[in-house]
């Protein structure tokens, strides 16, 4: 059997099509009415009916959004991000980025929608079913505009470490979207992104080895235990004496007892006569930069070199 015109539409964009998508393939104002009131449809928005009943999905309320709001809108933010496949930034509330003079009649629950002067279809990744914004515009739109710079930084440490993106593509976004809040903080980020820091925890030591005038650590590095498993360490400095200084950063999940019994023996497992392991908070490092500066000072982390 043949599908109508509308039929693929609709399948296309998971059952929801808008009045003027409709009326575009010949479908007018009265044929509508008239499947919503035969039940076989759901009126959803003022601008947007679905050819199925029932709660809508996840996708489908992506889809009415930028249904909703019209051919220049696309998803945006977090959840753009959320279709790119970030992880563990997943909000519920649905981001449409749409024109800045766009006025829109009524707004469905369940979204949001940002007003922006930005091109917002140049931005869109064509690889996506839903229009979405690219994870370099999504992350450094959602991220400028938090009222914590540590959240700002996380999401774009988070899109490269889960290899969605590079330090070198984000840079070039950063000057297309000029002006952007904070673009000199995202700079030096993802510099030192690029440099091997891909948390907010790595990026918090380089600031603490800029402010303390101590040489930037090696990160992520590989040794083997005692049984031969192989460990990476959080931070290491050749102190000079053929002694190797590491320091691991304890996050908040590491108070959990599994993990801090866990945390304790691994710090055994790589301990030797030539490597010393000290241990300190993702707090400290954050809040205390002067003490622990001072601590690994004393304990032989050279200074940087001018």
């Amino acid at each position: 059997m043949r599908h109508r015109p509308w039929q693929v539409l609709a399948d296309a964009q998971a059952g929801l099509v808008s009045r003027r998508q409709l009326n575009h393939l010949g479908v007018d104002r009265y044929r509508v009415r008239n499947q919503v009131s035969a039940e076989r449809w759901v009126e959803r928005s003022s601008m947007v009916v679905s050819t199925t009943t029932g709660p809508l999905s996840r996708e489908q309320l992506m889809w009415l959004g930028v249904l909703h709001a019209g051919p220049r809108s696309a998803l945006g933010d977090l959840t753009a991000a959320d279709v790119c496949g970030l992880r563990h930034w997943h909000r519920e509330l649905i981001t449409v980025v749409v024109p800045q003079k766009l006025i829109l009649e009524d707004e469905p629950d369940g979204i949001r929608f940002v007003r922006t002067r930005r091109p917002i279809p140049l931005m869109v990744d064509p690889a996506q079913r839903v229009p979405a914004w690219r994870i370099e515009p999504a992350v450094l739109h959602f991220a400028a505009y938090q009222p914590s710079r540590r959240t700002a930084q996380g999401v774009v440490a988070a899109a490269v470490q889960q290899r969605l993106t590079t330090p070198g593509r984000l840079i070039v976004t950063v000057e297309q979207m000029q002006p952007l809040r904070w673009a000199k903080m995202f700079r030096q980020v993802i510099g030192d992104i690029a440099g091997g820091s891909h948390s907010v925890a790595e990026l918090d030591i380089l600031r603490l080895c800029r402010s303390q005038r101590l040489r930037p650590p090696d990160r992520q590095v590989q040794r083997r235990d005692g049984f031969g498993r192989p460990r990476f360490t959080d931070c290491e400095w050749d102190i000079g004496d053929g002694r190797v200084l590491v320091l691991e950063v304890d996050g908040a999940f590491h108070m959990d007892v599994e993990h801090w019994e866990d945390d304790i023996a691994r710090q055994r497992g790589i301990t030797d006569p030539n490597r010393i392991v000290v241990r300190c908070t993702s707090r400290e490092v954050r809040d205390e930069q002067d003490r622990l500066g001072a601590d690994l000072r004393r304990l032989g982390v050279p200074g940087r070199v001018a």
